[in-house]
């Protein structure tokens, strides 16, 4: 209605008379298309045929019918996330030759090959593995505590997410980084249960929110526990099956032992000189 009307006060009131519904709707549509593309209507469609207002209306608006209709999708750039591993300078040597101290003699392009500069994701991530790993270690030879081992999962788990942001359609990565999780998950468990003054200093230092675990994981079905009967009763035989051969195995080397140990008989041996 709203378009009528504009259209009656760009025309005269006798030409939105004289005019045809087609004509009257072409004009709407022009008048529409005009409002979007910030263009001039298209005033000299009165006293034209139909079939060249037509052709006229989709060689100037096909990109735009396109558009409307769904046949041409817009190209969106997708968002660049910020990464966890922005953070380290790119003059920052490698892994490998922190400790070397002739990279200091050498030019600036060797200087820059050795570095992060020029360095791929997985040296970064190691890089980024081990300043975490710094931050809770116990000792400067520590390296295989809860707390180092959460360090590292937790910037792989970092990395992996920042991966399936971008690639969402990779199910290994996406099966890789629940693993990873999980582990995680269990390491801090333990953490928490045994020693929890060090359990917060991990969370404080690394930024991990702790969530607890729900109570129940699934709905409890007749079919499930009719499942999980059979699984019992399966290896509970297969386990009396497996002690009854080990059981026959033990009898049969008992008894092979005992018929190569053979009695002597202290009378045919003679008395000692």
């Amino acid at each position: 209605m709203a378009l009528r009307r504009l259209a009656k006060v760009v025309l005269q009131q006798k030409e939105w008379t004289v005019m045809s519904i087609f004509q009257r709707s072409q004009m709407c549509r022009n008048l529409c298309f005009s409002v979007v593309l910030g263009t001039r209507p298209f005033n000299d469609s009165f006293g034209s045929t139909a079939e060249q207002v037509q052709s006229r209306n989709l060689c100037n608006h096909s990109i735009l019918l396109q558009q409307v209709r769904n046949y041409a999708r817009i190209t969106r750039r997708k968002q660049e996330t910020p990464s966890h591993l922005d953070d380290l300078p790119p003059t920052m040597l490698k892994k490998d030759y922190e400790n070397v101290p002739l990279v200091e003699k050498t030019d600036d392009v060797v200087k820059r090959l050795l570095s992060l500069e020029m360095a791929s994701n997985k040296e970064k991530l190691r890089v980024k593995m081990e300043q975490l790993a710094d931050k809770v270690r116990r000792s400067p030879v520590d390296c295989g505590s809860f707390e180092v081992q959460i360090a590292r999962l937790t910037a792989k788990i970092r990395n992996l997410q920042e991966h399936s942001q971008n690639h969402p359609k990779d199910k290994v990565n996406k099966r890789n980084m629940l693993m990873a999780i999980d582990r995680r998950k269990k390491l801090l468990k333990y953490l928490r249960c045994t020693r929890y003054d060090i359990f917060e200093n991990v969370c404080k230092q690394l930024g991990i929110q702790y969530t607890f675990p729900p109570e129940y994981y699934r709905r409890v079905t007749r079919r499930w526990l009719a499942k999980k009967a059979l699984c019992i009763k399966i290896y509970n035989e297969v386990r009396k099956r497996r002690a009854a051969e080990r059981q026959k195995q033990n009898n049969l080397t008992s008894s092979s032992i005992t018929k190569l140990e053979v009695p002597t008989d202290p009378k045919k041996e003679g008395t000692p000189v």
